[in-house]
């Protein structure tokens, strides 16, 4: 499992973490269904978000969910898992985009990949899985051509970058694939009008997930002189981090313009925990879960309950605010205004202090890189890492482990948390 919206699953209530482990397992038995046991391995934490967004803007009904039979990532026990176009959206967009990065890894002859054999049966697999892609694209109304098309524009673009080249001209293929995927998701839903909103909300999600990634590769990629924007463009970690913070406030104002019938989940995934995705990457840690007494994300003024409020007021008299609701779960909402339609709009442009911006810290606020980073595993050499860390439940239960294929640190998905104060780490009355 791989991406950058990792929820820690103690900051969700147990009604949002059901939702969001209902929508991992469905993309996981989606791609198992239509596609094989063996394309689960791209399963993945960003693919599920065009299954949450397709759910948030139809409503939960019991005709989008299934009693799944157990599964040892749940410790052997069943659960309502989501069925339906918005999990074989999801299925098909995954299967593509790993299809392209097995191909990116193969040009760089990374690892294993180094050797024709290996190359060779990794290329078959991409191009199976682009075929299948394809396929359940195709009978969902999506052209997965789009996504094909960003991909093999990125290596030419790649090619031709130099410094003073702005990182938005790297990014813009993948903002375009992670538009299309995000816009027809209002397709499926029978919401055309959200089409617009959620276009752009998954291109700055496209931006976001480009530039995290080149932040955290930055310096495995300079220690096995692998190509990186960073590098390349000569772009400062501030840079950087100011276009990550210019995109967070842009999702957050899309997404206001967007209709939903239960917006619970997609607020808590794509504007607090993608925050904290920012903050992490930036070395500016959120929660105090982590022990290192870092500044939350959010620097409000006026405290609710104990609690800074993310936009340096209190909400007003009254109103319930939106981090109560995910504290109790996502019922809390209905009948209640959607979060994104009356909030106050984040001053600056960029959202609450972070400790990372623009505000005259130069790259103090990048990370810092104190010993040499391990080399990523080959293809075949991850997937075998990969079953074993199934198969001993670590995916679900550790609380850190090493990722299959790059080797950085992951937290399981569902492990437990003994702090006592991070449920409650942050305010939202929007």
């Amino acid at each position: 499992m791989f991406g950058i919206v990792r929820p820690c699953t103690h900051r969700l209530s147990q009604g949002l973490k059901a939702e969001w482990m209902a929508h991992l397992c469905g993309l996981c038995l989606a791609l198992r269904g239509d596609h094989g046991q063996f394309a689960r391995v791209v399963t993945n934490y960003d693919g599920l978000i065009v299954s949450v967004l397709t759910d948030a803007q139809s409503g939960h009904t019991e005709a989008r969910r299934r009693t799944a039979g157990p599964c040892p990532l749940r410790g052997m026990r069943t659960a309502s898992v989501a069925k339906g176009e918005g999990a074989r959206l999801a299925a098909s967009v995954s299967l593509v985009l790993a299809s392209a990065k097995i191909r990116d890894h193969v040009a760089d002859r990374n690892g294993l990949l180094r050797r024709r054999p290996i190359a060779a049966a990794a290329r078959k697999v991409a191009a199976g899985w682009d075929r299948a892609g394809a396929g359940t694209g195709a009978t969902l109304g999506f052209d997965t051509s789009i996504l094909v098309d960003a991909v093999d524009r990125q290596l030419g673009i790649e090619a031709l970058a130099g410094p003073q080249t702005p990182l938005t001209t790297i990014t813009e293929p993948t903002e375009t694939a992670t538009a299309a995927a995000f816009a027809h998701t209002a397709l499926l839903a029978g919401r055309p009008g959200n089409a617009a909103p959620l276009a752009e909300a998954g291109r700055l999600f496209g931006r976001l997930a480009h530039l995290l990634d080149a932040v955290e590769d930055r310096a495995a990629d300079a220690a096995e002189g692998s190509w990186n924007p960073l590098t390349a463009t000569g772009a400062s970690v501030a840079q950087a981090r100011r276009l990550c913070d210019d995109a967070l406030h842009g999702i957050r104002l899309a997404l206001r313009e967007a209709e939903f019938a239960d917006a619970a989940l997609v607020h808590a995934l794509l504007v607090h925990e993608l925050r904290r995705s920012v903050d992490r990457a930036f070395g500016t840690a959120a929660c105090s879960h982590t022990g290192n007494g870092a500044p939350g994300p959010y620097d409000g003024q006026a405290p609710h309950h104990g609690r800074p409020s993310p936009y340096g007021q209190p909400p007003e008299y009254g109103q319930v605010p939106a981090g109560d609701a995910y504290a109790h779960g996502p019922q809390h909402l209905n009948g209640r205004q959607n979060p994104y339609g009356k909030g106050p709009v984040p001053p600056g442009g960029s959202g609450g202090g972070h400790g990372g911006g623009d505000g005259g810290g130069g790259d103090t606020g990048g990370p810092h890189f104190s010993h040499q980073p391990k080399k990523p595993r080959g293809f075949l050499a991850g997937c075998a890492v990969a079953i074993g860390l199934c198969c001993t439940c670590k995916l679900c239960c550790a609380k850190e482990y090493e990722g299959p294929w790059s080797r950085k640190k992951r937290e399981g998905c569902c492990r437990d948390c003994d702090c006592c104060d991070c449920c409650d780490c942050c305010s939202c009355d929007c």
